[in-house]
């Protein structure tokens, strides 16, 4: 088949290498389209992988999404692809209104998470469900990457739906680290025998790392550490923040990090607070370094932690939810290393192996039907 991927930008296309080399290694030719913020993996280039540019933005209101849905419009059309396989909100409206009147097209819509949601705010349900629930009856299958986006996708307008779990994971990469827990620590600067929490991702709203810095101010213990790793648009706040609560002595703004599976397994916990979440990677590697986790309890979320079990899903919103979680780790090394150990078990659903067999078997279905026809 003659396959082109889509996304808003380059950043997201480099989650779907394996799936990509996956589908050239089973003959399949595949193009890649997206605006081209971050180069694409040379990789894929050297594999044969035509690039095209396209002028998509992630806020949907911007002029030069119409720019990018009429080339996207042409390429679709002069190209001759078998499928389209589409991900990332902006990117997959474009496809999908292109694709609309092609009936020898078939299009595979990747939802990363829905924006609305159980819990998600009024104007989001106005805005993003009725688009999505119109544009589904263009779409020939819809993957969801969580169960809570499944089952309400299963009352939409496409021809067919189906769970994955996620874009998969390369669980070898972080059971094969060997690092000194006293020179890694050292190096950051954190006492060797001190408690250490650690969260990754971007510094926005939604991350809400804001709600276990106060977690741990109200905590009032100086052995317990936290480090963020991330960059974005809260940094300068949330550095403030940990002045103003006298936590410059706990608390480590690491920004932008390579290392991160060493400072997974450098740490005790893993805190993960987000409002929003589709299926995190971030997360799945705290399992697959075999940490427990404390994290919001949303959707998502909830596919990977069982409560109790692999950590404590708590309300995003209440400080003193975190910091109760985060004392009762603390507090037992035993449950500690019970939750670590249910999380390497549990992550092994989730891995790149299986989801590659699940995409696999997408394709090939899709294969035998034009091939049939």
């Amino acid at each position: 088949m003659k396959i082109l991927y889509v996304t808003t930008i380059s950043n997201t296309m480099g989650f779907f290498t394996n799936h990509i080399n996956m589908l050239l290694d089973q003959g399949h030719t595949v193009d890649l389209a997206c605006n081209l913020i971050k180069p694409i993996n040379p990789e894929l280039l050297e594999r044969g992988c035509n690039v095209y540019p396209l002028p998509f933005l992630r806020s949907p209101l911007k002029r030069g999404n119409y720019r990018a849905y009429k080339e996207l419009n042409t390429l679709i059309r002069s190209g001759k692809y078998d499928l389209v396989h589409t991900h990332t909100p902006i990117a997959s409206a474009g496809v999908r209104l292109a694709c609309r009147n092609l009936n020898n097209v078939k299009v595979i819509y990747t939802a990363h998470g829905f924006h609305f949601y159980k819990g998600a705010p009024l104007k989001n349900w106005l805005t993003y469900y009725p688009v999505e629930h119109y544009l589904s009856r263009f779409t020939d299958l819809i993957i969801t990457i969580n169960k809570e986006d499944y089952d309400r996708a299963k009352s939409f307008k496409a021809k067919s739906v189906k769970y994955i779990p996620g874009v998969g994971l390369d669980i070898k990469k972080f059971e094969n680290i060997d690092i000194n827990k006293s020179i890694k620590r050292n190096d950051l600067k954190v006492p060797e025998d001190s408690f250490v929490a650690i969260s990754v991702g971007e510094l926005n709203g939604n991350k809400n790392h804001e709600v276990v810095i106060r977690a741990i101010a109200e905590l009032k213990n100086p052995n317990i550490h936290y480090m963020i790793c991330g960059v974005g648009p809260k940094e300068e706040y949330l550095r403030k923040l940990v002045k103003d609560l006298d936590l410059e002595g706990q608390i480590k703004l690491l920004g932008y990090r390579r290392d991160i599976g060493e400072l997974l397994k450098v740490s005790d916990i893993f805190v993960f607070p987000s409002f929003r979440e589709g299926l995190s990677v971030a997360l799945m590697e705290a399992m697959a370094c075999g940490l427990p986790v404390i994290c919001s309890n949303i959707r998502g979320n909830r596919d990977l932690i069982i409560n109790e079990k692999g950590g404590y899903l708590v309300n995003p919103k209440k400080i003193v939810s975190f910091s109760q979680a985060i004392l009762e780790t603390y507090e037992n090394a035993n449950l500690r290393e019970r939750m670590g150990i249910y999380n390497r078990e549990k992550i092994k659903y989730f891995t790149i192996d299986v989801v590659k067999e699940e995409i696999k078997d997408v394709y090939n279905d899709f294969k035998k039907e034009l091939e049939q026809n």
